[in-house]
């Protein structure tokens, strides 16, 4: 059954808000996928906070128009699909990789992160990064480091003082008086 051109529009309009509001892009193109195998590729994105489309190509063209991902989805060729996300790039990366490892069938067109065009060699780069939560961690733990070494030192002072107090009580060192 053939789209409408209003289905069409609608379609681009929709896609053309989600892409304006999207920071990071993964262009992708797949063949032989099954049914099971979308579902679980939609299901490991939305789980990452992000959206997946399988789109024309004219229609992905039209709809980046004015977009951070514009450069990426010009001239377009074959069956394309596209990862988009608001949040963090890194997550949207490691869940893509993780699908393409496990599905040869799914391979990389080019991406974009933060407005910047990206290529498959640097997706797979981006998808070993740490996350940004890891990434916060660690700062933690490499501020609070200094301040539990120092307080881990002064009780050691007291405790050592005791130990050495308690040693001279046992062996009958101090005189009374």
């Amino acid at each position: 059954m053939a789209v409408t051109k209003a289905k069409k529009q609608e379609q681009v309009e929709k896609l053309s808000k989600d892409l304006k509001n999207a920071s990071s892009a993964i262009v992708a193109t797949y063949s032989k996928l099954t049914v099971a195998q979308d579902y679980e590729l939609r299901k490991m994105l939305r789980s990452s906070g992000a959206k997946y489309k399988v789109v024309k190509n004219t229609l992905a063209e039209r709809a980046a128009k004015g977009t951070k991902v514009e450069e990426v989805l010009k001239s377009l060729s074959g069956v394309t699909s596209i990862a988009y996300t608001a949040g963090d790039p890194v997550a949207l990366a490691k869940a893509i990789s993780k699908y393409a490892k496990d599905n040869p069938e799914f391979t990389f067109k080019a991406g974009v992160v933060e407005g910047r065009v990206i290529s498959i060699k640097d997706i797979q780069a981006l998808a070993t990064m740490p996350s940004k939560e890891e990434i916060y961690s660690k700062l933690l733990f490499l501020i609070n480091a200094p301040a539990q070494r120092l307080v881990t030192v002064m009780n050691a002072v007291g405790k050592d003082l005791a130990v050495v107090i308690n040693q001279g009580v046992e062996k009958k060192k101090f005189k009374e008086a």
